[in-house]
């Protein structure tokens, strides 16, 4: 089994686990009338560090040899992109309609490249515009009926919304950065567990309950479970393999996973329009592993040809 996944493309396990995650905001809105967003996340990480508390060990041993950056690293990545971002998209869900804060999630990418390129060196080529043009593209017309005549309801959830944007984008490239030091599993733990942290703080601090009721616990363990930490797990594996550029654009399967979900749930119906950001999303996202491959083995034929006989 081990073997069978790692013999899928990197790009491909994160565009998997974001459409997983794509589930996860109809969940949470549901739960907007009577749990706070604070309590739903940090109850979250409660689970999700139950459930990888082997792990926590080891990865406090591996992050403390790695040394101080990977140390500020993993507690960005867990309290930044993993509590207070969710937090805040929480939040967004919960004040604004459903599909605002989904599509503001556009913005990771343009992030994520500059971010990228300050921390870890990875220069944008100009091949990568091909990529990254069209998927937003994509995403526009997905998200906005009527593309020539965008709508964003309330300024609040907008700024909640943009914010995560921000936080998670930083964090997919501070993970790439960490996994060049950790194993994927160690940066998981590490997550969760500032994440735990973190999330514990916002408690006192937004006055939030620390508990749910029974309904919405069990909502909570199946976003801790599905859309945490086995999304998570595909999401960190694949990150290992794949630059934070391309990742970025891979993981936009997820708010189209949302919105197509969200627009069903509330009995609303695509456009024409829609559907060809959806078929452009799709191609990209699929082209995106196969160009990778072509560039490796290019890149292993050049190095063959120019080694000593």
């Amino acid at each position: 089994m081990k073997a069978r996944v790692i013999a899928i493309p990197g790009v491909v396990l994160i565009a998997i686990a974001a459409a997983m995650w794509g589930t996860d905001p109809i969940i949470r809105k549901t739960m907007g009338a009577s749990t706070s967003a604070t309590t739903i996340v940090f109850g979250e990480h409660v689970v999700l560090v139950a459930l990888t508390l082997p792990l926590l060990l080891p990865a406090l041993r591996a992050v403390w040899r790695a040394g101080w950056r990977a140390i500020l690293c993993a507690i960005a990545i867990g309290a930044g992109a993993s509590a207070v971002a969710t937090i805040l998209f929480t939040e967004a869900l919960f004040h604004g309609d459903f599909v605002t804060p989904v599509v503001i999630q556009k913005v990771q990418p343009l992030v994520a490249v500059g971010a990228a390129a300050l921390i870890l060196g990875e220069r944008a080529r100009p091949r990568f515009a091909w990529f990254l043009l069209p998927a937003l593209i994509g995403f526009w017309l997905v998200n906005q009926p009527h593309p020539l005549e965008p709508t964003a309801k309330g300024l609040v959830p907008i700024i909640e919304a943009t914010a995560a944007a921000v936080l998670w984008a930083l964090g997919t490239v501070l993970g790439r950065y960490l996994s060049r030091d950790l194993e994927f599993q160690h940066v998981l733990a590490l997550r969760f567990l500032f994440g735990l942290v973190g999330s514990a703080i916002a408690l006192p601090v937004m006055g939030a309950s620390a508990w749910s009721n029974g309904h919405d616990s069990l909502l909570i363990l199946y976003l801790a479970v599905v859309t945490g930490l086995i999304a998570l797990s595909l999401y960190y594996f694949g990150l290992q393999r794949t630059p934070a550029m391309l990742s970025s654009i891979a993981e936009l399967t997820y708010p189209a996973i949302a919105v197509i979900a969200g627009i069903y749930a509330y009995n609303s119906h695509l456009r024409w329009s829609q559907w060809l950001g959806i078929a452009v999303i799709i191609v990209t996202v699929t082209i995106l592993p196969i160009q990778r491959r072509r560039k490796i083995v290019t890149l292993a034929a050049r190095d063959a040809a120019l080694a000593p006989s």
